[in-house]
């Protein structure tokens, strides 16, 4: 089986993930694009903006799908988000990342948020704690 539907499969059952509406449209290796499609009664805070919190559960998403996609079961040790811009309740977010460093114990990834329109919403860095391999996928596909 391919890499990516591997990926797949082993995240369709992600019960977060399946809360939030997260949903995988693409995965590389090192890499990989998530969408969130905004729920109004799910994601949005006080000011009819998309929660903080979302768009950091979005982007925490994104990181052990990038990380299985070089063979690595991770966790987050460090994620850095810059909050550039806000969003109302409607539309849809997308994540992007890509990995900037892999090594036998850390993993380094940059990822952007951006909404429907293409305009930057949030920028992230993470470093991750790579736990065990992956056996099903390989490191480089």
């Amino acid at each position: 089986m391919e890499p990516e539907k591997i990926i797949r499969k082993m995240w369709s059952t992600n019960a977060f993930m399946n809360v939030l509406k997260i949903q995988i449209k693409e995965v590389h290796c090192g890499g990989a694009t998530l969408e969130m499609p905004i729920d109004f009664d799910i994601h949005t805070n006080h000011w009819l903006g998309v929660h903080g919190g979302a768009m950091a559960a979005l982007a925490d998403c994104v990181t052990g799908i990038t990380c299985a996609s070089i063979g690595k079961i991770c966790t987050t040790l460090n994620m850095h988000i810059d909050y550039i811009s806000n969003v109302k309740g409607f539309g849809t977010l997308t994540v992007q990342s890509k990995i900037l460093h892999s090594g036998q114990s850390t993993v380094n990834i940059a990822s952007v948020i951006t909404d429907d329109a293409g305009n930057i919403i949030c920028n992230v860095s993470y470093i991750m704690f790579v736990m065990d391999k992956l056996k099903e996928v390989p490191e480089k596909w």
